[in-house]
């Protein structure tokens, strides 16, 4: 039984911040017979999630522990500084660790960020979420260090960002349980990987060998062809003759052979 036969739909699960929008659409429009379903979890729930089975693959933030995930690596998010919008660091274009050292520097129990030192001064307490993060944020406790990303998903109008150079990044990337890799995977990896319909066809129907990409598309077409072109030598053959020095007397162009 194949991977299609056994899931009537693709399962994807995708963290906050990633937008998946784009690649939802080609799906649809390239399987609509094939419903994709898709749920948002905590960064930190990804890897349950695919595990458990509850998902068929998942747009993740690394790292991945590939012992038994596999992945393909999408993108690097660049790192901003979520601040008032009064703030003194507005003043840039971009940021440097040491301009927030008199700064509470937040960091919420879900940081997708590995650092080694957090710039700034910490807070007594940390933010269960980046989203409680962004209101303290807001009430002028601090300031917050994330990927563009959620910067954008949890912007509000009296904060601002900036870029912060010398800090750690984000990536993303598509993952699946080793173990599980299903047609429908497959397919969703030619999608983020930028495949033409055609090539994603190619791999349900590889062209053999010797032969063009597309020619399980034309191929057979292409067959017949070639065997008139065959025919036409043959047919032209006999017009000039065994000896090939012209058409024979008898044959007249232009002329009925006998008349009614």
């Amino acid at each position: 039984m194949t991977g299609s036969d056994a899931t009537p739909s693709f399962r994807l699960a995708y963290v906050p911040g990633v937008m998946p929008d784009k690649w939802v659409r080609i799906w649809n429009e390239r399987h609509p017979g094939v419903p994709l379903t898709l749920t948002q979890v905590p960064a930190g729930a990804a890897a349950g999630r695919l595990l458990g089975g509850d998902s068929d693959a998942g747009l993740v933030r690394t790292p991945v522990d590939r012992s038994v995930f596999s992945a393909i690596p999408l993108y690097t998010e660049q790192t901003v500084v979520v601040v008032p919008k009064d703030h003194l660091v507005t003043a840039v274009d971009e940021v440097a660790p040491e301009d927030l050292a008199d700064d509470i520097v937040l960091h919420p129990l879900d940081d997708v960020l590995d650092w080694e030192s957090l710039p700034g001064r910490p807070a007594l307490e940390r933010p269960a979420t980046t989203a409680d993060a962004v209101e303290l944020v807001a009430a002028g406790i601090g300031v917050l260090v994330v990927p563009l990303s959620l910067a954008r998903l949890h912007h509000r109008k009296d904060l601002t960002h900036r870029p912060l150079k010398d800090a750690p990044e984000s990536s993303v990337a598509l993952a699946w349980p080793e173990d599980a890799k299903t047609d429908q995977v497959e397919d969703f990896i030619g999608i983020v990987r930028g495949r033409t319909v055609n090539s994603t066809r190619g791999r349900q129907q590889p062209p053999a060998r010797g032969e063009s990409a597309d020619a399980d598309r034309g191929g057979a077409r292409r067959k017949p062809a070639a065997g008139k072109s065959a025919a036409g030598k043959s047919a032209g053959a006999k017009r000039t003759g065994k000896s090939g020095r012209g058409a024979p007397k008898s044959d007249r162009r232009g002329k009925p052979r006998r008349r009614s």
